[in-house]
């Protein structure tokens, strides 16, 4: 092994064993690269025994994609600087950086204007001296754990609250560098390469042609993470955006930023039943346009927190809510001017109090203060539930949290919240439901109390996985598939799919060194199964 590169994996990194998921695997060896030259070197040395790799960011993943099952983790958290930057013909700005960025520190900087630019381009200097000038700017991605890497985000196609307007990181991402387990590495431009109905022509820095055949399956027409994007005559770069590290190692990425809004506002609205809240939800999508986001918090969510807020530390600045509110709703305003602002705010009143609304019972954030409040609300209400999981985990150490990730189209929302109520009544099993309720796409949270509840729990889970599959929905949403998913992507598209994606894996990786477990069981060109 390469000393300088390649590490044995000792106590020293048992952390990186561990991922958000809250399981563990094993491996033999750990690498922490610093650049598309030493992700080379350490393939290269890797690819004489296949050793499998699994690829990591900042381990924030709900799925268990960076969770490794047996060789290689390649770490590229010390991958973390920002390269370069360009504004196009039309003043947009797109910013490079290599997959280890860490989103937070990524949107202080763009905050800021502030980028540590010594020894870029002078056409990418120019690019920052005009970035510096313009008008604020934003990358609109949200995903609710903002510690997450753009490499770990590209990799699971992220979104978070604000895909209600913007969408997922995808049409956002518009270059990627990729490093193959053959040691070739492409680069692709959005636009510039497409496939011809379901068929792919890519072409290596090295001059080798890949000629790619692209799975048949037809994917759900609502938010999707689940499994390779595919369509007729697609964008090369779509396919590795949520492939789950499992074609080629990300060494560079750039992304295309948005003007700030003028105005940005968040209204946080609380009702007694759960069924106003859809109503409420299904009048706003109607009557409104310019909403960014659309958050839920079920009673069972906002119980929980009042219990934590008790127990004072740092929930105790949280503001009080009412006994009687069983369930809550936030909007974020993106406009122009606070006049439209304040026009929202009146038709989002009337819209209260024609579903059972109470504009007594409601939040509005008009500045950076408030909307902060109302964000670590949104936060505070995961953290409450992982608190509680992890106090009972103590007792019994086989148990976690199971929670949702799918999604229904706009007129199944009302039936699948029904079907989840009816299955967790049934059971008698505690929940927490939030999510992004704009995209119908809510994480309904189980939370056993013991291992028999927990093995309900799962069987639960997949019931609903087959119910989402028939409504047209999508068994991931945001978080990707990785190994946790693995069997839900096969009730949702069938063996045959599978099959399809399996052999459109071996075309870039016939080793399947790549992500052993995420999305498949794989079987390499060796037969061996990975």
């Amino acid at each position: 092994m390469s000393q300088s590169l390649i590490r044995p994996m000792t106590e020293e990194y048992e952390e990186f064993l561990r991922d958000e998921s809250r399981t563990s695997g094993k491996a033999e060896s750990i690498s922490f690269p610093n650049g598309e030259n030493d992700i080379k070197k350490i393939v290269d040395e890797l690819r004489r025994e296949a050793v499998p790799i699994t690829l990591q960011g900042a381990r924030t993943g709900l799925a268990a994609g960076a969770v490794p099952s047996q060789g290689h983790i390649m770490n590229m958290s010390r991958m973390d600087r920002v390269t370069g930057m360009r504004k196009d013909q039309q003043n947009q700005f797109y910013i490079r950086v290599q997959p280890g960025v860490i989103l937070s520190q990524l949107r202080k900087k763009i905050e800021l204007k502030s980028f540590e630019h010594k020894g870029w381009s002078q056409e990418c200097q120019k690019a920052y001296a005009d970035f510096c000038d313009a008008p604020e700017q934003f990358f609109s991605p949200d995903p609710t754990e903002a510690s997450a890497t753009l490499g770990g985000m590209v990799a699971c196609n992220a979104s978070g609250a604000r895909s209600y307007r913007y969408g997922s990181i995808r049409p956002y991402v518009t270059s990627l560098r990729v490093v193959l387990t053959g040691g070739e590495v492409l680069e692709i431009r959005r636009g510039e390469i497409k496939a011809k109905g379901r068929d792919l022509t890519l072409v290596t820095e090295q001059r080798d042609s890949l000629k790619i055949s692209l799975p048949r399956y037809q994917m759900p027409d609502t938010k999707n993470a689940s499994g390779y994007y595919v369509e007729d005559n697609m964008d090369a770069i779509d396919l590795f955006i949520g492939s789950d590290g499992t074609l080629g190692i990300i060494s560079e990425i750039e992304i295309r930023l948005l003007k700030m809004p003028s105005v940005v506002w968040g209204v946080t609205c609380f009702f007694q039943q759960e069924q106003a809240v859809l109503d409420y939800v299904a009048e706003i999508r109607r009557s409104l346009t310019e909403i960014a986001s659309m958050e839920y918090f079920d009673g069972d969510a906002l119980e929980i927190l009042r219990q934590q807020k008790k127990k004072g530390h740092t929930f105790a600045q949280l503001p009080d809510i009412d006994e009687k509110m069983q369930a809550a709703a936030y909007l974020e305003l993106h406009v122009g001017t606070e006049e439209e602002a304040l026009d929202h705010l009146e038709k989002i009143e009337a819209i209260m109090d024609k579903t059972g609304g109470d504009a007594q019972h409601t939040w509005v954030a008009r500045v950076d203060v408030d909307r902060d409040r109302l964000l670590f609300f949104r936060h505070a209400i995961p953290e409450s539930v992982n608190m509680l999981i992890d106090e009972r985990k103590k007792q019994f150490p086989g148990i976690t949290k199971l929670g949702t990730d799918m999604a229904v189209p706009d007129k199944h929302l009302h039936r699948i919240v029904s079907t989840y109520r009816a299955s967790l009544k049934r059971q008698g099993l505690q929940s927490a439901v939030w999510g992004h309720i704009g995209d119908n796409h809510l994480h309904v949270n189980l939370l056993p109390r013991n291992e028999k509840e927990y093995e309900t729990g799962k069987k639960i889970y997949a019931e609903w996985a087959k119910e989402v599959t028939a409504l047209g929905g999508a068994v991931s949403a945001e978080h990707g598939v990785g190994k946790l998913k693995a069997h839900f992507l096969q009730v949702m598209y069938g063996e045959q799919a599978i099959e399809e994606m399996r052999e459109l894996k071996k075309q870039f990786d016939p080793d399947g060194m790549l992500g052993q477990g995420n999305l498949f069981a794989f079987q390499s060109k060796g037969g061996g199964n990975s």
